[in-house]
């Protein structure tokens, strides 16, 4: 029997108290930490490392996510509204036409990269961690977080694929009745996967660094090939050939394979001195 359109349209709710209502995209978001925090738990007790400074890298992480995606939203997707209510950018609510709690909806994955990579550079430099090694820990868990937070993108009926006659497509019912690609389960298994091959790279004693290469170009990869099914987020990339998503991963990619490559050639020259 083919598989009929999937109809999608889930509370974004979990529960609603009136005063407080839990949405499933914060949970999963609070999810995408915790289940980082477990695994980095379990790689630092591993490498007989101190658990207080887990702690204070996953503050670091934390705020360096949090700042680096709303930063990035503000000034990649929305610049022309949020260079005139620069407020909105760190307070989670609208001024006009009326005051209205919001939350911080506005979140971009590559502004979260850049956040992080910044946060982790602070971090080693504080603590006098070995940068590289700090890079490889967190490079493991970043695809499983993309994992839970596309998973949240998928009940907010957000980030939806353009359409298609595919038997496995959504009807995202609060958008419109059109089938479409859920985009946000073809990425959010990508990341799963790459998480499951990057633990497969620690687990084998990697050189350092390689695994947070690796990460960064196959994260990067996936997003660029998906965004071909996606619909574009705002108006204006429309009229551009690829999108914004796709032309801010090619940085990334490209720094990824360059540290690959680096530090291939800069491991295989040690071991030949050797």
């Amino acid at each position: 029997m083919i598989l009929e359109f999937i109809h999608w349209n889930p509370n974004e709710n979990l529960f609603d108290l009136g005063f407080y209502a839990l949405r499933y995209y914060s949970l999963l978001f609070m999810l995408a930490f915790l289940s980082s925090y477990l695994v980095l738990r379990t790689q630092f007790i591993c490498n007989t490392l101190n658990l207080e400074m887990l702690d204070k890298l996953t503050i670091y992480v934390f705020l360096g996510t949090l700042i680096g995606a709303r930063l990035g939203h503000c000034f990649f997707y929305d610049f022309a509204y949020f260079s005139k209510h620069p407020l909105e950018i760190i307070l989670p609510v609208q001024f006009s036409p009326n005051f209205k709690f919001l939350g911080f909806r506005g979140l971009a994955s590559h502004g979260g990269g850049i956040g992080i990579l910044i946060s982790l550079i602070l971090f080693s430099r504080k603590y006098k961690v070995n940068l590289w090694f700090v890079l490889d820990q967190v490079a493991l868990v970043v695809p499983l977080a993309g994992f839970f937070i596309r998973m949240g993108n998928l009940m907010n009926s957000e980030i939806i694929g353009k359409p298609t006659s595919v038997s496995w497509a959504f009807i995202f019912e609060q958008v419109d009745q059109l089938p479409r690609h859920p985009t946000q389960i073809y990425e959010g298994l990508c990341y799963l996967l790459i998480f499951l091959a990057l633990y497969f790279f620690v687990i084998n004693k990697t050189p350092t660094g390689i695994t947070f290469g690796c990460c960064i170009t196959s994260i990067f990869v996936v997003r660029f090939l998906v965004e071909f099914f996606k619909e574009n987020q705002v108006a204006f990339e429309n009229s551009m050939s690829l999108n914004m998503g796709q032309l801010l991963s090619i940085p990334f990619i490209l720094f990824g394979l360059t540290v690959v490559i680096w530090l291939y050639r800069k491991n295989r020259v040690s071991n030949f001195k050797q």
